[in-house]
């Protein structure tokens, strides 16, 4: 395989620690919002938990951050669903309370059994992650039932699961609804941020802009046409807009991408900006920002010495002008809906192996814990359901993420029930500091996807350590108790993942550079600028999909990546098909970039 001749501006795989924390800082748009609207959810969990006296309060707040959405509309299904899953979830766990009372093997078999199936349905259905977050809740429900006396086990085990589930369902479903914002206004910031930062691009940009310019680019436009969907739902806008707002993704993201070409090819030289198109980028980003979908956006007329941002102004004229079939809801282009499980669930290996290393990992947390009779361990269980990974790369990567984020909210729990907790004399200063711990977790969770992991698990951490019962605790024990038992399970869990089948990322790259190219070779072929502007969106998530992938490979033990030389020729193959994939925006650039298209396929062929 030929390398590529283009490199990368800077590695996305090797993230330094100054990356890092611009990472943690980058205020992308729509985190300040969605950061603040977790926050509060998960402390109005812990306040009605508090008036319930729900027991394990900790468990409903995580699961209220594991589960909470940016829109109204998303939290408020999402809150729906879980309240009707609860009633056949009580059912269920009834059932096998009846069949494993007073019998240790039985409820040690129905702990194995149920493990197995919550893990496979996470690997190998679409209720991932969802899968994961009902078999902690179950298999732990089962669990705690067996600490409890004889005579209030049945009442106290429909209880648990019952305020486990609905909790943070009607959190979900009334405070989603009161402060998170519709999902057009998601949409509108989004195609904002894209075209603002376009324009920061095209007038004088520093490498930290590019970065971020990179990492919005990589978010794709899959979760603004999912917030149009959900938008679609609350029958307040006509489907006219919606279908300009999906164009104007589209279309901002196209000028992104383009954007950043520009800023790549001339960051040495000195051009003169295009000022008539800076301005009118910034023009469509103010009007977004206020909530207003223009009909149409004009063309700055650019002078004879800049045709190279012809490309930018033919697409901003388009910004809001969606093709004739899709300004009717009717007439919309339906994709044929896949089944409840994968498509290779049954045939694949990897997904009941997947399922057994799972489920190896929570029994062997679960003898320790029985075993060792250490009942504030316990959170050694919920840890396997939260920490399984596919891959060894994941597993790896994700490691220091766990461990990192666990000591950082164990750190802080044990500090607020040493210097804190003791001057609190009613509830709403506790609730305070709720809040403020939930909001650091939160804002780190709604970051950038290679550092979102530890501000979940910041969150476990503080909630597994300063909530005891249904209120907060002043015991250090329990404290050191429930953080030991997050390290044991992050230890067993990568134990068992990385001893037992070890997948490797690196297997599946391949296919994604495949995906790539035949991606391209749809944007190549399309008809009308809307469609190459879909299609150039698609190969833009599908690049970042590979990326990632690849970033978890190189993290991955010399043994199973051997191939080095191969994975950094793949590395440059996915920025070249960034340039094929922005290039083929531009007619003039066109030709040269189908050349460059027929290379990556000659290349795969």
């Amino acid at each position: 395989m030929a390398r590529p001749a283009t490199k990368p501006e800077f590695s996305l795989r090797k993230p330094d620690l100054p990356r890092l924390w611009r990472m943690v800082c980058n205020p992308s748009p729509g985190r300040q919002g969605h950061a603040l609207g977790m926050a509060a959810g998960c402390t109005v969990t812990v306040l009605v938990g508090e008036i319930w006296q729900v027991p394990d309060l900790a468990v409903p707040a995580l699961v209220t951050m594991a589960l909470w959405q940016k829109d109204r509309v998303t939290n408020a299904l999402a809150g729906i669903a879980i309240n009707i899953l609860i009633v056949l979830l009580l059912a269920f766990v009834y059932l096998w309370i009846r069949l494993t009372l007073d019998n240790p093997m039985a409820l040690t078999a129905a702990i194995a059994g149920l493990s197995f199936c919550f893990f496979f349905l996470g690997s190998a259905s679409k209720l991932k992650p969802v899968a994961y977050m009902l078999g902690l809740i179950v298999v732990y429900g089962l669990i705690a039932i067996d600490q409890v006396p004889v005579g209030e086990i049945i009442t106290r085990a429909v209880l648990y699961v019952d305020l486990f589930l609905a909790v943070p369902g009607v959190v979900m479903l009334v405070i989603g609804l009161l402060i998170c914002p519709s999902p057009r206004t998601i949409v509108m910031q989004g195609i904002a941020a894209r075209l603002r930062m376009s324009a920061t691009l095209l007038s004088s940009a520093d490498k930290v802009t590019h970065e971020r310019a990179t990492d919005l680019l990589r978010e794709g436009a899959a979760g603004l046409v999912k917030s149009l969907k959900m938008a679609r739902l609350e029958k307040m806008w006509s489907s006219n807009e919606l279908a300009r707002l999906e164009q104007a993704a589209n279309a901002s993201e196209g000028l992104l991408s383009l954007a950043l070409v520009k800023w790549q090819s001339e960051k040495d030289a000195r051009h003169e900006p295009p000022v008539l198109l800076i301005d009118a980028l910034n023009a469509s980003a103010t009007r977004f920002e206020k909530g207003v979908c223009p009909e149409s956006a004009a063309n700055p007329l650019l002078n004879d010495r800049q045709p190279e941002y012809r490309a930018m102004a033919d697409i901003l004229e388009i910004l809001t002008v969606p093709p004739p079939e899709k300004t009717s809801e009717k007439t919309d282009k339906k994709a044929p809906k896949s089944g409840f499980f994968s498509a290779d669930a049954f045939t694949n290996p990897d997904h009941t192996r997947f399922a057994v290393k799972g489920t190896a990992a929570v029994m062997l947390s679960y003898f320790i814990f029985s075993i060792l009779d250490w009942p504030g361990i316990h959170t050694c269980i919920i840890t396997c359901f939260i920490v399984a990974q596919p891959t060894m790369g994941e597993m790896i990567s994700k490691l220091t993420l766990r461990i990192v984020g666990a000591l950082i909210g164990g750190a802080i729990g044990i500090g607020a029930i040493v210097f804190v907790i003791p001057h609190f004399n009613d509830i709403t200063s506790f609730l305070c500091l709720v809040f403020v711990v939930s909001l650091l977790a939160a804002w780190v969770k709604t970051g950038d996807e290679r550092i979102a992991y530890a501000g979940f698990q910041i969150g476990i951490a503080f909630y597994l350590t300063d909530l005891k019962g249904y209120g907060p605790t002043s015991d250090m024990a329990t404290a050191r108790d429930r953080i030991l038992g997050i390290m044991l399970g992050n230890f067993v869990t990568y134990a068992m993942f990385t001893s037992f089948w070890p997948s490797s990322a690196f297997n599946g790259i391949d296919a994604r550079l495949k995906t790539i190219v035949q991606r391209l070779g749809k944007q190549r072929d399309a008809v009308t600028s809307s469609d190459r502007l879909a299609c150039a969106v698609s190969v833009q998530e599908a690049i970042s999909l590979a990326e990632r992938q690849s970033e978890y490979a190189f993290v991955e033990p010399d043994h199973m990546r051997a191939d080095m030389d191969h994975l950094e020729q793949l590395d440059g193959l996915f920025h070249e098909a960034e340039i094929v994939s922005t290039t083929l925006l531009d007619p003039a650039a066109r030709p040269h970039a189908e050349t460059r298209l027929a290379h990556l396929e000659s290349v795969l062929s």
